[in-house]
């Protein structure tokens, strides 16, 4: 059982389920748990509680209903956008993308790479936002798809995606973006948006379920078989619990105010954050989904600290990963070139509504396990400058 007093500030990583989402998931589950490919009437009241949640969803995203398949989230989506092109365009063997786009976009570029496609990873600023410039000098000919991530997961830039796919339809190249943090928080104009990848999990909705929003038109095919579910584009059972959870989060987070006294929480906590020498906040401030900091400190470990408030009871998360003794620096804070001494020393919080009032304990607890932390530490602070201590 969750400790109430707790502060979660991951939710980037995931959130965590809304009750009335919990108890629309438990009814499906319980008493309507029929298989929406069955064609008697329970299944054809499984079926019919899908296409209400698809024709929500598409509502709110602001399309047809047509242009909606579930998956099981925005890994599996990544992988059908991409892999689905490359399959119905063998034609086209290039590819534009971002050396910040999540790993599950990364491997899947790597791995067509094996396969004879010629991808471009362009880089961004010191700010985390790639250039359109940049992005449309890489397109050519034979390009198959632009890729272009709507909000960083890492440092929480918004990216210049609107313009970017505008770019993408006057030369007649697809354009995809991975939604996955920006989806409910951040408005999108899909109008030169060929497709987007969107997980539930980021919006209080349960694990293993999301979308691929495919503008009609273009052409895909899928890349599991069997059934032929989701319009053929989609083979497998349908998570009809999940796609009706899915459905109330999106309802449920449709709220202005509530992100409006988030982003007041997170301009005070980086307030306080910025008079502690030896920091820096990563990525741009402006162009920042509301919710997002991600902050480095001079000479400590990142991982220390995260554990260390986890003690107090606040969770959050670090750009260090520790992993078989080794540190795993964080390749995005190396994109926008952030100094080693920094990159380990990073923590991401991304908040959420149990923060509201509590950041000045949050704000002195970071600052109490820093100032421990390099107590200990052979990288010294003197007249707030970065100074290594001799041996």
């Amino acid at each position: 059982m969750v400790d109430k007093k707790m502060i979660y500030l991951d939710n980037a990583a995931t959130t965590r389920v809304y009750p009335e989402v919990a108890e629309a998931v438990k009814k499906v589950m319980v008493d309507g748990y029929g298989n929406a490919s069955s064609g008697h009437s329970f299944g054809r009241d499984a079926r019919e509680a899908v296409e209400k949640a698809r024709g929500e969803i598409a509502g709110f995203v602001g399309c047809s209903s047509e242009e909606i398949f579930f998956t099981s989230g925005g890994t599996e989506s990544n992988n059908l956008a991409l892999r689905g092109l490359a399959r119905a365009n063998p034609e086209k063997k290039h590819i534009v993308t971002t050396v910040i786009e999540h790993p599950s976009v990364l491997e899947i570029c790597r791995s067509l790479e094996k396969d004879g496609y010629d991808v471009d990873y362009v880089g961004v600023d010191s700010d985390g936002v790639v250039s359109v410039s940049d992005i449309e000098k890489k397109i050519r000919k034979d390009t198959l798809v632009v890729l272009v991530m709507h909000v960083n997961n890492e440092i929480g830039t918004v990216q210049p995606v609107e313009e970017i796919s505008a770019v993408c339809r006057r030369e007649k190249v697809y354009f995809h973006t991975d939604a996955v943090q920006g989806f409910n928080k951040v408005d999108l104009d899909l109008s030169n948006v060929d497709l987007m990848s969107v997980s539930g999990h980021k919006v209080g909705a349960p694990k293993g379920v999301g979308f691929l929003y495919v503008r009609k038109g273009v052409k895909i095919l899928p890349i599991l078989t069997g059934g032929g579910q989701e319009g053929g584009l989609r083979s497998g059972t349908e998570n009809v619990p999940g796609i009706v959870g899915l459905a109330e989060a999106v309802r449920r987070t449709q709220n202005s105010e509530l992100r409006t006294q988030i982003k007041k929480s997170r301009d005070k906590i980086v307030e306080g954050l910025l008079k502690i020498d030896g920091v820096r906040i990563n990525g741009s401030l402006d162009k920042r989904v509301y919710n997002n900091i991600n902050v480095s400190f001079y000479g400590i470990e990142g991982e220390s600290l995260m554990l260390m408030l986890d003690r107090d009871g606040i969770f959050v998360s670090t750009g260090s990963a520790c992993a078989s003794s080794k540190l795993k620096e964080s390749y995005v804070l190396r994109a926008i070139g952030v100094d080693d001494m920094y990159i380990h020393g990073s923590i991401r919080l991304t908040l959420g509504p149990d923060v509201v009032g509590k950041e000045d304990f949050v704000v002195e607890k970071i600052v109490e396990h820093v100032s421990k932390l390099r107590e200990i530490s052979p990288f010294k602070m003197k007249n707030g400058k970065e100074e290594k201590e001799d041996n």
